[in-house]
């Protein structure tokens, strides 16, 4: 686990080590890695925080029992219309939807929902509809909808199945 940790860390000194080597030497593709990181790291701490904190409540403030009933093993077809629900109201990245995922899952959400979950947030969120209603059109978009939601309930419920015969097992690695 330290030899782990020793390349973890070297990894995250060498790359830092390259961005500021590339500022010296004015070397413009580790300059133009240096920015994006710089953007990228200010967006996340933007929303990273609202997040937890919202996760947090979320896990203080809603019982297991409610998410095994709404969103477990015996909530049927309405778990994944649930999912799909819950999937679009999510607002930011992409990764503002993992943690809540875990959330789901740690509380008893069956895994195909929760996979049902993450592609709902990825592609039926309410801002991205609206800017994409507004710049492609309700038929694109009513279309899009169409074809993506059942194939996102499939590929859940076959990759759930998938790794329930697997006995998957989830690890928290700490570093």
């Amino acid at each position: 686990m330290k030899r782990k940790n020793f390349i973890y860390y070297s990894l995250i000194i060498i790359y830092f080590l390259f961005i500021l080597i590339s500022f010296l030497i004015d070397f413009q593709p580790g300059k133009k890695m240096g920015m994006n990181f710089r953007i990228n790291f200010i967006e996340m701490i933007k929303i990273l925080p609202f997040t937890f904190i919202l996760i947090g409540l979320f896990e203080v403030w809603v019982k297991k029992e409610t998410v095994e009933k709404y969103l477990g093993v015996k909530s049927g077809f309405i778990g994944y219309i649930l999912a799909i629900l819950l999937g679009g109201t999510t607002i930011g990245p992409m990764i503002v939807s993992l943690p809540v995922a875990f959330t789901l899952f740690k509380k008893g959400a069956k895994l195909s929902i929760v996979f049902t979950y993450v592609g709902a947030a990825a592609v039926c969120r309410i801002p991205m509809t609206i800017f994409e209603v507004s710049y492609l059109g309700m038929k694109f978009t009513a279309i899009r909808y169409l074809v993506s939601i059942p194939l996102i309930i499939i590929t859940s419920v076959f990759l759930g199945k998938y790794l329930e015969k697997r006995d998957y097992e989830l690890i928290e690695e700490k570093l």
